[in-house]
């Protein structure tokens, strides 16, 4: 992923934040030699103190040999994307056709070092954590080994951690446009109204600010 100065994250604390409540993205495993790579949609939560991601997968999942063969991955996750049209970032002095088209988006990848679950108990901890993350308002039995409703289930699947080597982030929203266009953009987006406008807005906004 290419990322242009003005599109970096100004700290760890901007994309830290972001994730906390971006919790869905794809998870990418080196494939067999010659194949493609495996890419897994998933719902994670990440712990930044501990500098892990934890999350679960069926036992048959084919990712898991592509793992134990290579347990470096990459967890990407991709959200508040818009499309901008070109007249919005037409420069000041010039022609609103000759603005340029082009997207809008926050991404993160995590590098990551893959490590197994497989004893009960621990598995049980972390699907007990992954729920708490999901549903802090509780209203579900907790997993426990032996015990209904969950335990007979543990079986069939395998936890996950994921230790974070390594981050790229990037918040892609005008940054090296000037203010007159940057307003012009938040104007339309605003106009708009359409899917996560409004969040692509408040990034512009936020980043323009700090």
């Amino acid at each position: 992923m290419l990322v242009h100065p003005w599109d970096a994250a100004r700290d760890d604390a901007e994309w830290q934040q972001w994730l906390a409540v971006h919790d869905f993205g794809q998870l990418a495993v080196n494939g067999p030699a010659g194949e493609p790579p495996f890419v897994q949609p998933l719902h994670f939560a990440y712990e930044p103190a501990r500098g892990e991601v934890l999350t679960h997968l069926a036992r048959p999942n084919p990712l898991w040999h592509a793992l134990e063969a290579s347990p470096d991955c990459l967890l990407s996750v991709v959200d508040d994307y818009v499309y901008v049209p070109g007249p919005w970032q037409a420069e000041p002095d010039g022609p609103s056709e000759h603005g340029t088209p082009t997207s809008f988006y926050a991404a993160v990848q995590l590098h990551c070092r893959a490590h197994v679950v497989d004893d009960p108990a621990e598995k049980a901890e972390l699907l007990n954590h992954q729920v708490a993350h999901f549903q802090p308002e509780g209203g579900s039995a907790r997993a426990a080994v032996g015990q209904a409703p969950y335990g007979r289930m543990l079986a069939g699947i395998r936890g996950l951690r994921l230790e974070v080597t390594g981050v790229r982030a990037k918040f892609k929203y005008a940054g090296k446009r000037d203010a007159q266009v940057r307003e012009r953009i938040a104007d339309g987006l605003a106009g708009r109204g359409g899917p996560r406008d409004a969040a692509a807005r408040e990034h512009l906004l936020r980043r323009q600010r700090a």
